[in-house]
């Protein structure tokens, strides 16, 4: 540690101290050092809080009354028509519900050398993509007489998305039941074997058989390679974050999805904070709205705490509060109020909401400290 920094030991986080050290090696002025460490140790006790300050309700505040100012709408990338992005106040609602299955899930896929400079970029994002089999045929066909769905397979799309005929039966084999598959130049005849007369069974076998999975990433609706910077990068409609990982083209360390739950699953509790406090602050910053970033890492750590993700929502945060009248206040008083009767919970009035409610001093600011004086 650079000794300009060791009297600040105690008196900084160290990860600050961590950071500073690596960037002031590079100043070899000693008094320029300590300028800039003085000048980092007067923000840092700007930025503390004060005992006794609420800091729920400021940040609460902070990020509701710009809420209110945010657009309903849905992004859409210019000439692809299944890639829209949720933005605006439906996005924060979902992400602070802290919602399983987001309404439009997407990836941005980093690639290593040489496909981030755009070489052989197009096969990739195509291999990438999820490919059913009604995207590489021309026309299914029911004969009715010898219970036969012939598949009229189309070899240009199977040849852009190199797609063989063993891969498309294969992938129907895997997934249908109950019939024999015959296969001459470019059709596949599905023979039933069961009752000649179960004709609905044949309509509904057909049906199932345009969703047969052949290739691809599961859930990848859509590909869009695009130019980011220096280099190219791989949007996708649809996320499947576990499999993309798995990649070898793939830049791990930078590959990201709007999908929180499924980073939590595949990284961990930190990274599905890390990506809530991504999210929400990209989605202010596109609305053109300034709020702190502290106010919205503290939503995130509420959601976070329990070591699992849970959303902002009566089954979620709300449901773990130990004030009966915190939860009561939020939906559903009635369940609340009686569930605590019935075992005989004590609220110990400690917070903000149940002390309003009760017409009390709030235990934050002057409210904090308890006078006690001794009478003659």
């Amino acid at each position: 540690m650079l000794e300009a920094l060791k009297p600040y030991k105690e008196k900084l986080p160290k990860k600050i101290l961590a950071e500073l050290d690596e960037k002031l090696e590079k100043i070899s002025s000693q008094t320029r050092q300590k300028k800039i460490i003085e000048a980092v140790y007067e923000q840092y006790n700007n930025a503390k809080v004060e005992a006794g300050e609420s800091v729920g309700l400021v940040s609460a505040e902070s990020i509701g009354e710009p809420g209110t100012q945010m657009t309903l709408n849905t992004f859409h990338f210019a000439g692809v028509s299944e890639m829209n992005v949720t933005v605006g106040l439906p996005r924060i609602i979902e992400i602070l519900d802290g919602r399983v299955n987001p309404k439009t899930p997407m990836m941005e896929i980093y690639l290593n050398k040489p496909f981030n400079k755009g070489e052989d970029i197009k096969k990739l994002a195509l291999a990438i993509k999820e490919t059913k089999l009604v995207d590489v045929t021309k026309e299914f066909q029911v004969n009715i007489v010898e219970s036969v769905i012939e598949i009229v397979l189309d070899k240009e799309k199977m040849k852009e998305l190199a797609i063989t005929d063993n891969t498309v039966i294969k992938g129907l084999t895997k997934n249908l039941k109950g019939f024999a598959i015959k296969h001459k130049g470019n059709v596949i005849m599905l023979k039933y074997r069961g009752k000649e007369e179960a004709i609905n069974e044949i309509y509904k076998a057909k049906e199932a058989i345009k969703t047969v999975f052949v290739k691809g990433i599961k859930g990848i609706k859509q590909v869009l390679p695009v130019k980011r910077g220096e280099e190219f990068i791989i949007v996708t409609a649809g996320s499947n974050f576990k499999d993309i990982l798995e990649l070898e083209e793939v830049d791990e360390t930078r590959t990201v999805t709007n999908n929180i739950d499924e980073v939590g699953s595949v990284l961990g509790i930190e990274a599905a904070r890390q990506t809530i406090i991504n999210e929400v602050n990209k989605v202010i910053e596109n609305q053109g709205l300034n709020v702190d970033s502290r106010h919205v890492m503290l939503v995130a750590d509420t959601m976070c705490v329990a070591g699992e993700l849970k959303g902002i929502t009566r089954y979620g945060v709300v449901n773990e509060k130990a004030s009966v009248l915190a939860r009561a206040s939020f939906e559903t008083p009635i369940k609340h109020i009686i569930n605590a009767a019935l075992v005989g919970e004590v609220d110990y009035l400690t917070s903000v909401v149940e002390n309003v409610m009760l017409n009390q001093p709030v235990p934050v600011g002057t409210g904090l400290p308890g006078l006690v004086t001794k009478i003659k």
